[in-house]
């Protein structure tokens, strides 16, 4: 597994988010701190620590002000009792975030000033920040792994192709790609395990994700060549397809009643092995597991079904030789 980098408040506020995953961050005090390393991808309302309670204060995560703190350390500021708000700050807190565009009193902005503790503020309401923080945050601190393969949607499903160098990975993805469907990653895949049982695949290297090298034509542009509408920025890994030289001497599943998974960190992965040899389809095989993989989910097994109907013409042909002996038989 890939060592965790840290993570700091700095990273926090560069962190490339767009459209409803954006967090609209900005420094507006304790800059100096800014290198503070966050630890856990927890937040907390510090409501009752403002207020003198330091119980159980969870001091490690990223503390949240909305306007029900702000309005508490407006009125302590009013009374001239800003001692918890000096013991706040004495607990190495990551960062405090106000939001709603709010801003700290100016006692509360001294006391982070001095103790080099990060003030951010946010244009976005409390809830909806929160959400989308521990989204980030869960992200963020999930276990990774990386690995040598091919990763792409097809109708919809994340294929991640495995096998060894030259079997044709590569250029099974670029035909997959040239029949409509989108490349996530090439040669090094970066696996996130999202809520302990979510597999997300990205590339492990943004800006060098979407290119492809295939042998005897050398690297090509998957945007460039076939447009935005052919690439992925991430996608859930739902098949695992493990591309091999055909094996004459291997007994290949030839009903699909065997299934298969394979482990990345804790998640099981339902798992093909698909033979390659001149004459066979494999972009198309691939297309048509994605869409047996989709019924699967949706309830309806076709390899069971088989199995089944065939017990059933076995038992109908037997319960029939008990009613017609051998001479009724045409």
């Amino acid at each position: 597994m890939a060592s965790q980098k840290e993570f700091t408040v700095l990273d926090l506020i560069d962190i490339d988010l767009k459209e409803h995953n954006s967090l609209n961050l900005r420094c507006i005090g304790g800059r100096r701190g800014l290198g503070r390393v966050i630890t856990v991808p927890n937040l907390n309302r510090p409501g009752l620590a403002v207020m003198g309670f330091f119980d159980s204060f969870a001091y490690e995560r990223i503390q949240v002000f909305g306007r029900g703190e702000v309005a508490a350390i407006k009125n302590l500021a009013s009374e001239n009792n800003v001692d918890s708000i000096g013991k706040l700050f004495s607990y190495q807190l990551p960062c405090c975030i106000f939001t709603h565009n709010l801003s700290p009193e100016r006692d509360f902005f001294d006391a982070a000033e001095k103790a080099e503790c990060p003030l951010l503020q946010t244009d976005l309401e409390t809830s909806e920040f929160v959400i989308r923080l521990t989204r980030i945050l869960a992200n963020i601190f999930a276990p990774k792994k990386s690995i040598h393969g091919v990763l792409v949607e097809v109708w919809g499903l994340g294929v991640l192709l495995l096998g060894d160098s030259g079997v044709g990975k590569s250029e099974t993805a670029l035909e997959l790609i040239e029949r409509g469907h989108r490349l996530v990653a090439d040669d090094v895949v970066e696996m996130h395990c999202i809520n302990g049982n979510v597999l997300l695949g990205e590339g492990a290297n943004k800006i060098i994700g979407h290119h492809m090298e295939i042998r005897g034509l050398g690297i090509i542009n998957i945007t460039h060549l076939f447009g935005v509408r052919a690439i992925r920025d991430s996608k859930q890994i739902q098949l695992v397809v493990m591309l091999e030289e055909w094996d004459a001497t291997k007994n290949y599943d030839r009903l699909g009643s065997e299934e298969k998974f394979m482990e990345f960190l804790g998640v099981n992965i339902p798992k093909l092995e698909i033979p390659v040899k001149p004459g066979r389809n494999i972009p198309i095989i691939i297309e048509v597991a994605a869409m047996n993989e989709r019924l699967k989910k949706m309830g309806y097994n076709s390899s069971k079904e088989f199995n089944q109907n065939i017990l059933k013409w076995i038992e109908s042909n037997q319960a029939r030789s008990v009613y017609y002996g051998p001479e009724d038989v045409i």
